[in-house]
């Protein structure tokens, strides 16, 4: 496993962003395929091959051209605050997945492939859900205690993974994807009893979230993205900082490097794969506090969403670098908030978006196929 991801992860940038690439023309390739335009137009192609190549472009460039405008600035519309909205919703969505990637690439540099953010965002969406909508506070009180009871939710999920690998050697892929199914399960349930239902409810669903405990919005009722959104730019510099600056993190990097030579210097392995998963829990718990505290404001069983599994790629994608991985979660933020708008004015499946995510996790995660697309050469010293 460490073999391969370090592979992965000495990728040149040009590789990541030739991937990126690689995965549009793909989809490209698939909604051009699929149109009906040109599945016409290829029955008389012979006859008049430019009718079919137009169809082509017409189809891939409409459906890019829509995915923008639903994730950057939609020119076709009315009025600036229609016109700015689709960046502003790239921005709510990047929130949770760029701090769950962060969460992950913390592991990940740590020699730990952590693949239990999906149940870690929903301990601390529960954890921070409970005090939002239980506790009746003025606001500088309330909200900063259910931001970090929700830390603390992610935190104490993910250290008792770190816990089991450090006595009984279990294996964190293992236990973490184990471990998301039992958030998912114990979560559905508590969403059935008055711990978390909303009183008189029938669905599975809580209370709303008191005022006081919600993160402000940043520009106003007309657009989603909130202060969480601030708070994840400042986890960026954060992750940075600690691991680039601290001495923890200096051990966090030593235990992905090596982990023999790490204990060989005096470092406490044990106790460090447990303060590995939950400071990386405690980032995906955070990434719950921006969906229930800010998103959402109910508790449901799908306030995890895909945000968990979306941070495997974008970490990969972000080469664990906390940089790269804000640069990866706005670029995925931006392909579901564009998806919507490309389904309705061009009819293209939001599966299609899936396909290009899932063709970007492969490409990622394959460097010599990427290199053999392009004809680049393998860098020296790198992967091979």
């Amino acid at each position: 496993m460490n073999k391969v991801m370090k592979e992965i992860f000495s990728a040149s940038t040009l590789n990541t962003v030739l991937a990126v690439v690689a995965s549009f023309v793909f989809g490209g390739v698939l909604i051009a395929f699929a149109n009906e335009n040109v599945q016409v137009a290829a029955g008389y192609l012979f006859a008049r091959p430019a009718d079919f190549f137009m169809a082509i472009w017409n189809s891939v460039f409409g459906a890019y051209d829509a995915l923008f405008r639903g994730a950057v600035f939609n020119y076709k519309l009315d009025g600036i605050v229609a016109m700015v909205k689709p960046i502003t919703e790239t921005l709510a969505y990047a929130t949770p997945i760029t701090l769950s990637g962060l969460g992950l690439a913390v592991a990940f540099r740590s020699g730990l492939f952590n693949i239990g953010a999906p149940g870690q965002i929903m301990f601390g969406a529960m954890f921070a859900g409970w005090i939002g909508i239980n506790l009746d506070l003025p606001f500088y009180i309330h909200f900063p205690i259910a931001v970090i009871a929700g830390v603390i939710g992610g935190a104490l999920f993910g250290a008792l993974v770190g816990f089991l690998r450090a006595t009984t050697g279990a294996n964190e892929v293992i236990v973490t994807i184990m471990f998301n199914y039992i958030a998912a399960l114990l979560l559905g349930w508590l969403l059935k009893t008055p711990v978390l239902q909303a009183p008189g409810a029938v669905n599975p669903i809580s209370a709303a979230v008191s005022d006081s405990a919600k993160y402000p919005l940043l520009f106003g009722e007309q657009f989603r993205v909130h202060t969480g959104f601030v708070m994840m730019l400042l986890a960026v510099v954060a992750v940075w900082w600690f691991l680039n600056r601290s001495s923890i993190g200096f051990q966090f990097r030593a235990l992905g490097h090596n982990p023999n030579a790490a204990k060989t210097a005096g470092i406490n392995i044990g106790l460090t794969f447990v303060l590995v998963m939950a400071v990386s829990g405690a980032l995906s718990g955070l990434a719950g506090t921006t969906q229930i505290l800010g998103t959402e404001k109910f508790l449901t069983t799908g306030v995890a969403a895909s945000y968990g599994f979306d941070a495997i790629t974008v970490a990969l994608l972000g080469r664990n670098n906390p940089w790269g991985v804000l640069v990866a979660g706005i670029l995925f933020g931006g392909l579901r908030a564009g998806a919507v708008t490309m389904q309705a004015s061009q009819g293209v499946p939001i599966d299609i978006v899936l396909v290009v995510q899932s063709m970007i996790v492969l490409f990622i995660a394959a460097p010599p196929l990427v290199r053999a697309m392009f004809r680049l050469k393998a860098q020296k010293g790198g992967a091979q």
